[in-house]
């Protein structure tokens, strides 16, 4: 499995990836700053899920999402952001997000992620 981690903040990056080995998911992560690195990673190497923060420089999640979805519109996309507002989740899922998620994710979050959003 391939995993795509993308968040500004290397911490919140790493609380993923620590996330995901710990509920003992074996992947290759590829992690990315922005949205544009975003973009680029997933055409690249097409990821088998993406998590996606919304509050980026360069290129926000919002724009990646579209852009990703756009290139491939089967692509599994779980928004991670600090945004918890309904609004964020409604366009999210509207523009083709598998899920979205509040930061941080816990464990058993995690767990559920993997056993109900992606495919």
């Amino acid at each position: 499995m391939k995993i795509l981690v993308v968040d500004d903040s290397k911490v919140a990056r790493k609380y993923i990836l620590r996330s995901i080995a710990s509920i003992g998911i074996e992947a290759e992560f590829r992690e990315a700053e922005n949205g544009q690195e975003a973009l680029s990673a997933y055409k690249e190497e097409r990821a088998d899920v993406v998590f996606l923060d919304l509050t980026m420089p360069i290129m926000d999640g919002y724009e990646a999402l579209r852009e990703i979805i756009a290139y491939d519109k089967d692509a599994q996309v779980i928004v991670v952001s600090a945004d918890v507002q309904s609004e964020a989740k409604l366009r999210v899922l509207k523009d083709g997000a598998k899920n979205m998620y509040p930061k941080p994710i816990s464990d058993e979050k995690m767990r559920t992620i993997f056993a109900e959003d992606i495919v």
